[in-house]
């Protein structure tokens, strides 16, 4: 599965993965904010989606059981770049909100801060290339990816 988004610059990105968080960024006080799960069962059909979470709440695997993605749980921003760099970070699209998403946003060949009912780390919202109100804007732009090439072109 691929999504190609083309530049007018002629640069195309073929997005393979949706990288996430998950506290903060598609759940709040530890449950999936309204429309999240709707919008990844749709975004699914397209890319592989993968949850890295420090799951500060211990309600993610529980909320997210039998939705289609796989869900891993990590300690350190650092260990959520590794995983993008492993799975080819110019293939990611990662979307998250807090200090540990950083590394991830930045790596990722289009990283999205989401600033929520949680807030967003500012170096969070200095490393992504296109920042969002809400998690559902944020996987919008991931369903119509045409919002981003206005957003991101040159």
């Amino acid at each position: 599965m691929t999504m190609k988004i083309e530049f007018p610059n002629g640069q195309t990105i073929e997005v393979t993965h949706l990288v996430i968080d998950y506290s903060g960024t598609i759940a709040f006080d530890g449950k999936p904010l309204a429309g999240v799960t709707e919008k990844l069962c749709e975004i699914a059909k397209q890319l592989k989606i993968v949850v890295l979470t420090a799951d500060t709440y211990g309600t993610a695997f529980e909320n997210l059981k039998g939705m289609p993605c796989e869900i891993h749980k990590v300690s350190t921003g650092s260990e959520k770049a590794e995983f993008v760099r492993r799975i080819g970070a110019k293939n990611v699209l990662a979307v998250g909100n807090g200090q540990n998403d950083v590394k991830m946003v930045r790596d990722a060949a289009i990283g999205i801060a989401v600033i929520g009912d949680e807030g967003a780390s500012g170096d969070l919202v200095r490393a992504a290339k296109v920042i969002v109100q809400n998690i559902c804007t944020a996987l919008d732009l991931v369903l119509n990816p045409i919002r981003l090439v206005a957003t991101l072109r040159k």
